[in-house]
């Protein structure tokens, strides 16, 4: 019987990427995301794939969604938390509903997707994969919402893993740097590119397919024995701390 794998907020970017290489894999393959439009027009078919719309935030319908899919793949093998919002600003002026909008999805959607899908979990001895951020390990302005979802989910990750070892339920946590995403690539200005490629010692952003690599390596069974890790994908941005751009200059 083929594994089953659920990927959140997979409409579009890592999310997506990653549904394509499990697919490849022969993996039953469940793409999550509350953006009906989106999630309508993917150009992706597959007698394996099922597209379920869902706002992972609310409990009732997430609730419902790892029943209806437990019915429909008989199993759950693998859970990508990858479903995720930004919304940035200071922490003076940013709004309480806009910090809610970030927690509900980031975080609540997280710890109810994972709360409903255990017991089916624990069946397969399977695994868990959330999504964080290099901003959960590294503040920066206009993120005081966002880093600090991303830097619960580390957290969050730790302790889901301690609790959930016992039953042989491996979970880990990938946080990706800058990536090129059709999002990134709108709001990024030629400025912001360039400030981050000084800072990043790959010099460069990552790609979808990159940061989907590491996440099928975490729930491989080449990677039965790590559990509670959080794995930076970032080109070495978050290991690089200050002065690398002027140490670079200055070699040149």
């Amino acid at each position: 019987m083929n594994k089953v794998v659920i990927i959140t907020g997979a409409a579009r970017g890592i999310g997506l990427a990653t549904a394509k290489i499990f697919l490849d894999q022969n993996y039953k393959v469940v793409i999550v995301d509350k953006d009906k439009k989106k999630i309508n027009k993917l150009k992706l078919e597959n007698k394996k794939l099922l597209k379920y719309i869902c706002d992972i935030s609310d409990p009732k319908n997430n609730k419902c969604m790892i029943e209806d899919i437990y019915k429909w793949g008989k199993r759950i093998d693998i859970l990508v938390n990858n479903a995720g919002v930004a919304d940035f600003g200071k922490i003076e002026t940013i709004k309480f509903k806009n910090w809610r909008k970030i927690m509900d999805t980031n975080l609540d959607g997280t710890f109810l997707t994972t709360q409903n899908v255990i017991k089916y979990l624990k069946k397969t001895k399977g695994n868990i994969i959330n999504i964080a951020s290099i901003s959960g390990l590294r503040a920066s302005t206009l993120r005081i919402a966002y880093g600090t979802s991303k830097a619960a989910i580390i957290q969050l990750t730790q302790q889901q893993a301690v609790e959930l070892g016992e039953y042989g339920i491996r979970v880990n946590c990938i946080s990706p740097g800058p990536v090129k995403t059709k999002l990134a690539q709108a709001v990024h200005t030629p400025d912001i590119v360039k400030a981050y490629h000084d800072s990043i010692p790959l010099n460069r952003y990552g790609l979808e397919n990159e940061i989907a690599e590491a996440i099928y390596f975490l729930s491989s069974d080449k990677a039965t024995y790590i559990t509670g890790q959080n794995l930076a994908v970032d080109g070495g941005f978050e290991a690089a701390g200050v002065g690398l751009v002027s140490l670079r200059d200055s070699s040149n």
